[in-house]
């Protein structure tokens, strides 16, 4: 039988994974980046005696694919891409590719936001009540390389819409939808619909004896599930409405009801994640555990103790009675509306960075109520001070994570927080928001 050519465009986490995958399953494999190719992953490469090019791709070493393995953040309208689907040669994610080669069963946990939060403490919660449970997705160390060197019974997986987008035959075993909200827009026509309709693949596939857990209070899920037909067993969530299944919150307790004769419940005050946001993702968290039947007794330990990850919402420190945060994960408007809405009032907010067509309107209340000054750290604030202008006495542009500090130092009074909350994507001054955050943490720690 003739060897499966398979090439990889993207040598990042998830390109370096399959290749490994696609190696130890005997696959002819080579390996594309546009860009430059890190020397970690340059030296793995290498090492497995896979073929590779990086700032190019090549047509004649990517055309003779079987199949092609794409990066999530390379675009279907590339050039290179639109070659390959117009000779007709699949394209498909690493995700979809891994799943082939794994009996593990899967948690897929995707959402505009709180997606890697919800991960975390799911996997979390599953470690610590000793299930063979791997991390992966979105987050840490690929599916795919996992897949080829450990043995999990289960896999927690963070899925983006730019991963769904690939994937065909894949299915979840247990879905988790957090909310759609309008975020990466620019990659969907500028259209929630089609944005939405992506989210809306988590559930492809799924059987009735699947599972699918959701926000109830989400609009725009709403909207999409009136019109179609769900097969898997659903459990939503919600924080205004009792449900007779799944999650909800009354008298500042959760109630999580997956088998009517052992409820989980849970006060609010002790769980480790606080702020309206959070109750969200610990009812989907808990949720997941109650239906993989764990005791309820683990379940409240693990999310009373569990540390959130790091850049979102993350208490830098307390200089002077001012109170730092890291919330550089924060890459779309909603997300800092989360944010703000779980701070008290008096902030100095540092905002900006590369606009993915954000609307700031929703933001407009929560700022006139609770923000004092605007620190814009990005190369390009026009739409920031076009937004706010009526809202905020001060905005000021800065253009490194130190200035944008010393700034803010100079604005905060006794009492009040410095929330960087940038509700923007990071490559114009950053290498990405880990490197935002980094800086944003290190200029706090000089003052």
């Amino acid at each position: 039988m003739e060897q499966k050519r398979l090439v990889i465009l993207g040598a990042g986490e998830s390109g370096v994974g399959a290749a490994m995958l696609a190696k130890k399953q005997g696959f002819e494999v080579f390996v594309s980046d546009f860009g430059t190719i890190a020397g970690r992953y340059k030296t793995k490469l290498a090492e497995m005696g896979v073929e590779f090019e990086e700032k190019q791709h090549s047509s004649d070493q990517i055309l003779n694919a079987t199949e092609v393995i794409k990066s999530p953040g390379i675009q279907s309208t590339a050039p290179i891409v639109k070659e390959i689907s117009k000779k007709g040669i699949p394209v498909i994610s690493e995700i979809e590719f891994a799943k082939r080669y794994t009996k593990a069963k899967t948690i897929c946990i995707t959402g505009s936001n709180g997606k890697s939060t919800t991960t975390m403490l799911t996997y979390h919660i599953l470690k610590n009540a000793g299930m063979r449970v791997g991390l992966g997705g979105n987050i840490g160390q690929s599916f795919a390389a996992q897949v080829a060197t450990a043995e999990f019974d289960w896999y927690v997986l963070e899925i983006s819409s730019f991963m769904l987008d690939d994937m065909f035959e894949f299915k979840a075993d247990i879905a988790v939808l957090l909310n759609i909200t309008p975020d990466h827009l620019d990659r969907y026509e500028y259209k929630i619909e089609k944005y939405a309709a992506s989210k809306m693949r988590i559930i492809q596939n799924q059987t009735a004896d699947d599972v699918f857990v959701y926000c109830a209070d989400d609009e725009e899920t709403q909207r999409c599930l009136k019109e179609i037909t769900l097969i898997p067993k659903q459990y939503p969530f919600s924080i205004h409405t009792s449900l007779p299944q799944g999650a909800y919150l009354e008298d500042q307790t959760i109630h999580i009801n997956t088998n009517p004769k052992e409820p989980l419940t849970m006060s609010i005050s002790e769980l480790a994640l606080q702020g309206k946001h959070n109750i969200y993702n610990s009812m989907a968290s808990g949720i997941v555990a109650k239906v993989l039947e764990l005791r309820n007794e683990t379940i409240r330990e693990s999310m009373g103790d569990f540390k959130n990850i790091e850049h979102r919402l993350e208490f830098v420190a307390k200089i002077s009675d001012v109170t730092y945060i890291n919330d550089s994960k924060a890459t779309n408007v909603n997300s800092t509306w989360y944010a703000l809405e779980s701070v008290g009032s008096e902030v100095v907010l540092i905002l900006g960075g590369v606009d993915k067509g954000n609307d700031y309107g929703m933001l407009k209340d929560l700022v006139r109520s609770k923000v004092k000054a605007i620190v814009c750290l990005g190369k390009d604030n026009k739409r920031i001070h076009e937004a706010f202008e009526d809202d905020v006495d001060i905005i000021v542009n800065t253009f490194s994570a130190h200035e944008a500090v010393q700034v803010a130092y100079h604005l905060a009074k006794k009492g009040s927080t410095v929330l960087l909350s940038p509700a923007c994507a990071s490559f114009d001054l950053f290498k990405n928001y880990e490197d935002r955050g980094n800086q944003f943490k290190a200029a706090v720690k000089e003052l």
